[in-house]
């Protein structure tokens, strides 16, 4: 009876995961050819700014759930004024799709933005020079509506759970990186290097529990690139 029970649970978990791989990978297609995936999430922002519209001016930053997560944002930051605009498990394309609701309406004096991560996941065939593509047609568009802004890129990261991916996902830093270079507006912000170990593998300390997403740790991390970058570009005082 034991083993039948042993048989049996082991059968489940094993269901379970096949289960949970196959969800995730229809979540990842479906959202890869549906740029209005995250809808919901576009319009519990616009929700919140009809009760309290923030001010002109503040920082914007979008893009998927690495930024979504930071819930830390205004304090690690101040007193810069931040707006936090990540949303679900957003690619490029839902960026660029919602660019006109979560990002131009608020008038920023500077954009970051962190996507490429979810693009470059393995199910999506997307390679690193969609997302350098898709990142041009983000600069273009935001400066066509806001000359003079200031548009940042925070490097795609590295994880334990998508470490398969990171060469692809490490030549898409290193066009944009390149491409940046020769513009003064443009901004590189390299928040993967502080995440590896001397070895050049993910530091399991700065993850979550699924290997993907930051905890507090890695959020200091970024933090200790992105703060003194924006406030010495920006001209705050601690």
């Amino acid at each position: 009876m034991g083993k039948r029970i042993a048989w049996g649970t082991g059968l489940a978990l094993v269901i379970l995961g096949v289960g949970a791989w196959f969800g995730l990978n229809y979540y990842r297609s479906a959202a890869t050819v549906d740029p209005g995936f995250f809808e919901d999430a576009i319009l519990a922002f616009e929700a919140a700014d009809r009760a309290d519209f923030p001010a002109p001016g503040g920082i914007v930053f979008v893009g998927s759930s690495s930024i979504r997560f930071w819930s830390s944002l205004s304090e690690d930051l101040a007193p810069l004024r931040v707006l936090n605009r990540g949303f679900g498990g957003a690619q490029f394309n839902h960026v660029l799709h919602n660019l006109d609701r979560v990002v131009l309406p608020y008038a920023p004096v500077a954009v970051l933005v962190y996507a490429g991560d979810n693009d470059l996941a393995g199910g999506t065939g997307k390679r690193a020079e969609r997302v350098f593509a898709d990142y041009r047609e983000f600069v273009a568009r935001v400066r066509a509506r806001l000359p003079g802004v200031r548009i940042y890129f925070l490097s795609i990261k590295p994880s334990p759970l998508r470490w398969a991916r990171w060469l692809e996902m490490s030549r898409a830093n290193a066009l944009i990186e390149a491409w940046s270079a020769g513009d003064e507006g443009l901004g590189y912000l390299d928040v993967a290097s502080p995440l590896l170990s001397p070895d050049g593998t993910p530091r399991d300390e700065f993850f979550r529990l699924d290997g993907l997403h930051l905890n507090a740790k890695g959020y200091a991390a970024w933090t200790r690139v992105v703060r003194p970058r924006l406030h010495e570009d920006l001209g705050a005082e601690d």
